[in-house]
């Protein structure tokens, strides 16, 4: 953000125009506010408090998925910038073994370096919640203009009580980048071959050119923070219910960022797409009918294509 200084004009001058003739006398009680009055007044200030707070306090969560909307963007320009200084070729998305591979071996070369979890400790999973490093000289990190922010929703400050107790405030990453994207590992995994590694009979988007239709392909959303550990955010697509959670922190609903750039909230239908932090301890609960409709709006923007016919899936 810029802040905007104005200069402030200097004072004019005034002369105080001088009274001629005879003024006339005011009593104390004509110049003054009565008991009365005075009463009125404050019923008034209180009257309009009591419609002024309730607005002022409703301006919060919008303003935090305000800047959750405006991180996602720049986090999508980042991933944009990456593919075109490597060739159009998309950014890195681990799981969790590989993530914590290029942790050890300083290489850092996935879109997210680090594995949150619950823990504290000297563990490479423990210490990548808090590791700002890390993020800064990953993959996307030095694309963005602030790369701490960028991967956290400001909605999102739950740690647990032994992080808390360590003097946590937050942990560093509450993004996830949609499965369909990028390398899945530096081994001979399936999206080497451009197929998805979770659901081979799907392709891989591998450079940011083959993505047909970037206006309807998600590509960050804000997790669940009892469902996220790695950057590599996969559902089932005939699952009865979420496996990866996504988060609800905007009044229901998560946000979304599109390949093309543009963001935007999805506020989900159903309490089966809602889960309270439990700071790891859930119970999964089956779609319900609106369940699916949820569901269904996801899978129709995941961009999932038939690796053998080309066809779009899920509505896509």
């Amino acid at each position: 953000m810029h802040s905007n200084t104005k200069s402030t004009p200097g004072l004019e001058s005034r002369e105080t125009p001088q009274r001629t003739g005879n003024a006339r006398s005011v009593s104390p009680q004509q110049a003054g506010f009565t008991v009365l009055e005075l009463v009125v007044v404050l019923g008034m200030l209180l009257f309009s408090l009591a419609l002024i707070v309730p607005a002022l306090a409703k301006t919060r969560p919008a303003s935090k998925t305000f800047q959750c909307l405006n991180n996602q963007r720049q986090l999508t320009t980042a991933w944009q910038m990456y593919a075109a200084d490597n060739n159009d070729r998309v950014a890195n998305n681990f799981g969790v073994a590989d993530t914590l591979t290029v942790i050890t071996s300083k290489s850092f070369n996935n879109w997210a370096n680090n594995v949150m979890t619950w823990t504290v400790g000297a563990g490479n999973d423990a210490r990548s919640n808090t590791n700002v490093a890390w993020v800064t000289n990953g993959g996307l990190g030095r694309y963005a203009d602030a790369p701490v922010a960028a991967y956290r929703c400001p909605a999102d400050n739950y740690v647990s009580a032994v992080q808390a107790s360590a003097g946590w405030t937050s942990r560093i990453r509450s993004v996830a980048m949609n499965s369909v994207f990028g390398r899945f590992s530096n081994g001979n995994d399936s999206t080497a071959q451009g197929l998805n590694w979770g659901f081979p009979q799907y392709g891989q988007y591998l450079k940011q050119t083959e993505v047909t239709k970037p206006f309807k392909t998600w590509l960050f959303l804000d997790e669940h923070p009892d469902s996220i550990n790695d950057g590599y955010y996969l559902n089932n697509p005939s699952a009865s219910s979420w496996q990866d959670i996504p988060a609800s922190h905007h009044d229901g609903g998560c946000t979304f960022s599109f390949a093309d750039g543009h963001a935007e909230v999805m506020k989900w239908g159903s309490a089966t797409s809602r889960y309270p932090v439990r700071f790891g301890i859930l119970t999964m609960r089956n779609f319900d009918s609106l369940g699916r409709m949820d569901f269904a709006w996801y899978l129709e923007r995941t961009g999932y294509i038939n690796r053998n016919t080309g066809a779009a899936q899920f509505g896509y």
